[in-house]
C-alpha cells in the first residue's frame, strides 16, 4: 500500500521575493506621506498631540451645561447687584459729580415726586398705549406676511428683496415726511414705531415659518391634510414659540423707537419728559425715567415669555 498523497507548495523564487519587498516599501512610503501630510492636505501640518479633556470644575464653565437653579436665580442678581453697587460707589466717593451721575436715593426721590404729582403714571400710560398702538399694528401686518414668506417661495420671492432693502432706512430718516404727510399729531408718532418695527419683525417671522422640518409637511400630505389644513395645524402650531420670540426681541425695539417719536411735538409720554427734565439739566428725573422705562419693558418681556411657555410647552 502506499502512503498518503502530500502536496508540497513550490519555494518562492527570487524575483517574487523582490516583488514582495518591493510592495512593502511602497506601502510604508505611502503611511509615511499620509502622515507628513495630515489627512491628505499637503498644506496641513499633523495635529499636535494632546492630553485628554479634564472635566470641569464647576457646570458653571461648562459647555452647555444645566446649572442648578439657585446657581441661576444667584447670577440673575448679580447682574443686578454689580452695576447697582457700582452706581453707588461713583456717587459716594463723589468721582462724577451728581448733575451728571445723581446718588440712587436722588432718582427715587425724584420718581417719587413725579408719582405723587400723577405725572408719571400719565405719562407712562401714554407711552405704553403708543406703543401697544404702533407696535400693534405692526405685529398684525408682519405676522401673517412672514408666515406667508416662510412658507410659499413664491411669496418669499416677491416680498423679501423690497423688505430686506426697507429695513436698513432708518424709522428716524423717515420724520420730516411724516410730519408733511400725517401732520404733528398721534398719526405720525404710531407710522414711526410701526415702520421700525414691522419690517424686521416679518422677516424674523419668515425664518420661523421656513423652519418647520418639510418631514412634517410631508407626513401631513401623506396622510390626506389639504393644504389649509397644513397651514393651521401643523405651520403655525409649529412656528408659534419662535414668532412670540420674534415680538418679543421687536417689543425692545418699539420702547426705543417711542422715544424718538414723542420728540414731534409731544406734550406727554415717557420720552418727552426726558427731553424736558434735560433742558433744566434734570439728571435725576432722567434716570427715574430710564428705570420706569427699563420696568415697564421687562414687564411686557416676562408676559410674553409666559405666553410662549403656555402655548410652546414642546419647543425647547
Amino acid at each position: 500500500m502506499t502512503g498518503p498523497t502530500q502536496r508540497t507548495t513550490p519555494a518562492a523564487t527570487p524575483a517574487d521575493e523582490r516583488a514582495a519587498e518591493a510592495l512593502e516599501a511602497e506601502q510604508r512610503l505611502a503611511e509615511q506621506q499620509e502622515s507628513a501630510r495630515g489627512g491628505g492636505r499637503p498644506d496641513w501640518s499633523p495635529l499636535p498631540r494632546r492630553a485628554g479633556l479634564k472635566p470641569s470644575v464647576s457646570p458653571l464653565f461648562s459647555l452647555r451645561t444645566p446649572i442648578s437653579a439657585a446657581a441661576r436665580w444667584t447670577l440673575a442678581v448679580l447682574s443686578f447687584a454689580i452695576p447697582f453697587l457700582a452706581w453707588v460707589a461713583l456717587s459716594v466717593s463723589g468721582a462724577v459729580d451728581s448733575t451728571f451721575l445723581p446718588s440712587p436715593a436722588a432718582v427715587l426721590k425724584a420718581g417719587v415726586d413725579m408719582a405723587s404729582t400723577g405725572e408719571l403714571f400719565d405719562d407712562l400710560w401714554t407711552t405704553t398705549q403708543r406703543v401697544l398702538e404702533g407696535f400693534g399694528l405692526a405685529v398684525l401686518i408682519s405676522v401673517p406676511l412672514g408666515i406667508l414668506m416662510g412658507t410659499f417661495t413664491a411669496g418669499q420671492a416677491f416680498f423679501e428683496p423690497l423688505i430686506g432693502l426697507l429695513r436698513y432706512l432708518p424709522a428716524s430718516a423717515f420724520i420730516p415726511l411724516l410730519i408733511i404727510w400725517l401732520g404733528l399729531g398721534e398719526p405720525s408718532k404710531i407710522a414711526i414705531l410701526f415702520i421700525g418695527t414691522v419690517f424686521f419683525n416679518t422677516l424674523m417671522t419668515a425664518d420661523v415659518v421656513r423652519g418647520v422640518p418639510h418631514s412634517l409637511i410631508d407626513v401631513s400630505y401623506t396622510l390626506g391634510a389639504r393644504r389649509g389644513e397644513v397651514l393651521r395645524k401643523i405651520v403655525v402650531p409649529h412656528s408659534l414659540p419662535g414668532m412670540l420670540d420674534a415680538i418679543r426681541v421687536n417689543a425692545a425695539a418699539a420702547w426705543n423707537f417711542v422715544v424718538v417719536a414723542e420728540l414731534i411735538n409731544s406734550s406727554a409720554g415717557l420720552g418727552y419728559r426726558i427731553v424736558r427734565a434735560q433742558r433744566f439739566l434734570q439728571t435725576d428725573k432722567i434716570f427715574a425715567v430710564l428705570v420706569v422705562i427699563g420696568l415697564a419693558g421687562l414687564a411686557i418681556d416676562v408676559l410674553l415669555r409666559l405666553l410662549r411657555t403656555r402655548v410652546g410647552k414642546w419647543a425647547a
